[in-house]
C-alpha cells in the first residue's frame, strides 16, 4: 500500500485575529525536520513572512500547540508564532509596520509544509502540503458606520443583536489618521466602539500635520456614543494608545466628563511597555502615585511588561521596533519580539476582562 501523502490543518481556517489557530502535520517520516512558511499580502500589497523548523514527533506528526520550534523566526513552543514573528520579506519596502486598512476583508494567510530545515533565503523549497487561514478584525454581523457630522469623523462599529450594548470610544496616536481595526474588533465581543479621527484626516480642518481640534470635538464624541440609542449611556469607555492615553485621561478630566485625576471615581487600567523607546511610559506611571495619594488606589489596574515596547496591540499582530510614521520620520518603538507578543496576548485578555467587569456587570 502507498504511504498517505503529507497533510497540513489549521482549525479554525476562519477566525477573529484574536483567537488561537491549532496547526498540525499528519503522515509525515518517522523524526523528519520539517519548515513551517507562512506568508500573506498587506492590504498595501507588501509581502511578509514567517518560517519555523519542526521535527515530526515517532508517529510522523507535530502540532505548534504542542512541539517547539528548533529554529526560524521563533523558538520555542508557542502555538501562535508564526503569526506575531512575521516582518517584511526581504527586498520589500523598509519601514513597514503591519496595519489593517479595510477590516471588511480578512488578512489571508497561506501556510507551506516544506521538507527539511530551510530558510526562506533559500530559492528551491520542497512543498510538501499547504492551508490557508483567513485572519479577521471583524465579526459576522458587525455593522460598520462611517461617521462625518457636526464637525465629527470617524466610524461607528455595533454588534449583532438587539441592544442596548456597553461602548467603548477609541483613540490612537499621532501617526494620525483613522485606525479602525481595534474599534471592529472591540464591536466583535459586543462592545459599540467608535474610532475618532483627530489629526491627519482630509475631513478634518487645518493642516493635516497639526491637531486643529479642542476639547469640545472630543467631548461631542463621547456624547455621541453616551446618547445613541443602541448604547448604556453609564456604561461608556475610553481606550487610547500612544498620544490616546494623553487623551484618554484628558476627556473625562478637562472635558466636563468627568472629573480631576485626584477626584477619579471610574476604574482605570494603565499599560507599560517597559521597553519603550518611544516615550517614557514607566515615568509617565507617576500617575500611579497622584491617584495613590487620592486614596484611589482601588480604582487603578497598572500592568507593566518587561521586553515589551510601545505598540501594544491585539494579541498576535506583528512588533515593529521601529517604523516610518511619516515620510523621512523613523520612530523607534522598542519591543522584543517574543516578549512583545506575550505582552499582548496577556494584555488584551486583561482588557477584555477588565471591560466585562465594569461596563458589562
Amino acid at each position: 500500500l502507498a504511504e498517505p501523502a503529507p497533510v497540513l490543518t489549521a482549525a479554525p481556517v476562519r477566525a477573529l485575529v484574536d483567537e488561537q489557530v491549532s496547526i498540525r502535520g499528519h503522515f509525515l517520516p518517522l523524526h523528519c525536520p520539517v519548515t513551517l512558511h507562512a506568508r500573506m499580502h498587506s492590504d498595501e500589497g507588501d509581502l511578509w513572512e514567517s518560517f519555523a523548523h519542526y521535527n515530526a514527533d515517532e508517529r510522523g506528526t507535530f502540532s505548534l500547540t504542542r512541539d517547539p520550534s528548533v529554529g526560524g523566526s521563533y523558538l520555542g513552543c508557542e502555538p501562535m508564532g508564526l503569526f506575531w514573528s512575521m516582518q517584511p520579506a526581504p527586498g520589500g519596502r523598509e519601514g513597514l509596520r503591519l496595519r489593517k486598512k479595510s477590516v471588511e476583508s480578512p488578512y489571508t494567510v497561506h501556510v507551506s509544509l516544506l521538507e527539511g530545515h530551510v530558510s526562506t533565503s533559500e530559492g528551491q523549497w520542497s512543498e510538501l502540503a499547504a492551508v490557508t487561514v483567513e485572519r479577521w478584525y471583524i465579526a459576522p454581523g458587525v455593522k460598520r458606520i462611517e461617521i462625518n457630522q457636526n464637525g465629527l469623523v470617524g466610524t461607528l462599529f455595533i454588534p449583532p443583536g438587539p441592544g442596548p450594548f456597553p461602548a467603548m470610544l477609541d483613540l490612537w496616536g499621532m501617526g494620525g489618521g483613522l485606525q479602525e481595526y481595534r474599534s471592529s474588533l472591540l464591536a466583535s465581543k459586543g462592545y459599540v466602539s467608535f474610532s475618532l479621527a483627530y489629526f491627519g484626516h482630509k475631513d478634518l480642518p487645518g493642516p493635516p500635520n497639526c491637531i486643529n481640534v479642542g476639547d469640545s470635538y472630543f467631548k461631542a464624541a463621547f456624547l455621541l456614543l453616551q446618547d445613541h440609542p443602541q448604547v448604556v449611556s453609564d456604561r461608556v469607555g475610553i481606550i487610547g494608545l500612544s498620544f490616546g492615553c494623553y487623551l484618554t485621561l484628558r476627556i473625562p478630566t478637562k472635558t466636563g466628563v468627568k472629573v480631576r485625576h485626584e477626584k477619579l471615581d471610574c476604574p482605570l487600567m494603565y499599560i507599560v511597555g517597559e521597553d519603550d523607546l518611544s516615550t517614557a511610559s514607566i515615568e509617565n506611571a507617576d500617575l500611579v502615585k497622584l491617584v495613590k495619594s487620592a486614596g484611589k488606589s482601588h480604582l487603578l489596574t497598572r500592568l507593566s511588561y518587561p521586553g515589551a515596547g510601545h505598540l501594544i496591540e491585539p494579541p498576535y499582530s506583528p512588533s515593529a521596533r521601529t517604523s516610518d510614521v511619516s515620510a523621512a520620520v523613523i520612530t523607534m518603538w522598542g519591543g522584543h519580539p517574543a516578549l512583545h507578543a506575550a505582552a499582548q496576548e496577556d494584555a488584551w485578555k486583561k482588557i477584555l476582562d477588565y471591560l466585562e467587569k465594569n461596563l458589562r456587570s
